[in-house]
């Protein structure tokens, strides 16, 4: 597995396989900015994929590859990411040395780190060149992916004619899109909500500090809604999602609302804690909010209420061009949260 740092001219499409849904993006590298080609998303069956497991390779096969039949897409190069109890992402402190060295060392010292057998993962890292004059040791990430769980994903890919030349990490696919649209040496919380996971990323002077999945999501609403008035599912969405007045629910739905996303705020608060107890001088400026349980109807104001920090709607198409007659930009603003790893992925250029 590559983490992609390398450069090249030719992006892969991004597909971001969730528990919900299939979102897949493909971005075009013009001379200013990135324009955006295709987007589109395909709903999953529950349990088709599970905490970043492959339940259903063959359901969630078709429903990518159908999607690249509705969507025209010709490019067979592909990127993914992966999350959950089958990724582990630690940063750890060591001494200065050159890229040969420190491969070595890793590989040597790997199990120290991961609480994996090193022969069952695929073990990448990264330099972060945090050494300075007065300090000969420098931070390294660390990221350890279970081997039957990625090649599960680039056998299904496989099976449809697609070639993954990527396997990223959606923190790391959120950070990419969110410093391509902002570049700025802020210290942020970017908080991606899905079906079932939350991805937490801190970002300071442009360095992730803090990386960690939580397994709560935005289903957890949709199902206690369903369950306190036996609803369909399409019922209880529209309900979390604001779409459809609550009426004489309401209090009782925002009861729920409250009980649900006061988990999801503590484990937030968890990881800021943790941010500011490592980085006293340096606050965090804002929290930016994305994936499909961002669009929570209140959430915005109730994470920004708990959290003391400004809370805004991750858009990764502000700063991208696109063709109106193909794609409408209120459409693409209206999907942007959502689509945030997608579009991470689709950044990257091809590693082969």
């Amino acid at each position: 597995m590559k983490l992609p740092f390398l450069s090249s001219e030719q992006l892969v499409v991004g597909v971001d396989i969730g528990s919900h849904a299939v979102k897949v993006c493909q971005l075009k590298r013009t001379d200013k900015a990135y324009s955006v080609i295709n987007i589109g998303s395909a709903l999953l069956p529950e349990g088709a994929v599970d905490d970043g497991t492959l339940n259903e390779p063959d359901i969630v096969g078709e429903a990518i590859a159908e999607l690249f039949r509705n969507m025209k897409i010709k490019t067979k190069k592909v990127g993914f990411s992966i999350s959950g109890y089958s990724v582990i992402v630690k940063k750890v402190n060591l001494a200065v040395m050159d890229d040969s060295a420190l491969e070595e060392h890793i590989m040597a010292e790997a199990e120290q780190y991961i609480p994996f057998d090193i022969e069952d993962v695929y073990l990448d890292f990264q330099d972060l060149k945090t050494n300075t004059d007065d300090n000969e040791r420098t931070d390294v990430m660390l990221v350890a992916a279970k081997k039957d769980i990625v090649d599960d994903y680039l056998d299904m890919l496989e099976n449809i004619g697609l070639q993954a030349t990527i396997v990223d990490v959606d923190g790391f696919a959120l950070e990419n899109t969110y410093e391509y649209n902002t570049p700025k040496s802020e210290n942020v919380a970017l908080v991606d909500i899905g079906a079932s996971k939350m991805n937490i990323n801190i970002i300071s002077a442009g360095m992730s500090v803090v990386a960690r999945d939580i397994v709560v999501g935005s289903r957890q609403l949709t199902e206690h809604i369903q369950n306190q008035y036996d609803l369909e599912f399409d019922e209880a969405e529209a309900l979390k999602l604001g779409h459809q007045a609550a009426g004489e629910k309401q209090q009782e739905i925002e009861e729920i609302f409250s009980s649900v996303c006061t988990q999801w705020v503590l484990e937030i608060k968890k990881a800021i804690d943790l941010y500011h107890s490592n980085y006293p001088e340096s606050p965090l400026n804002r929290l930016i909010l994305s994936g499909g349980g961002s669009k929570v109807a209140g959430l915005t104001d109730f994470l920004a209420n708990e959290t003391g920090l400004n809370v805004e709607l991750f858009n990764p198409f502000a700063n991208m061009t696109s063709n109106d007659k193909k794609i409408d930009r209120d459409y693409l603003q209206s999907v942007g949260p959502e689509m945030a790893i997608a579009s991470g992925i689709a950044i990257r250029p091809s590693a082969i």
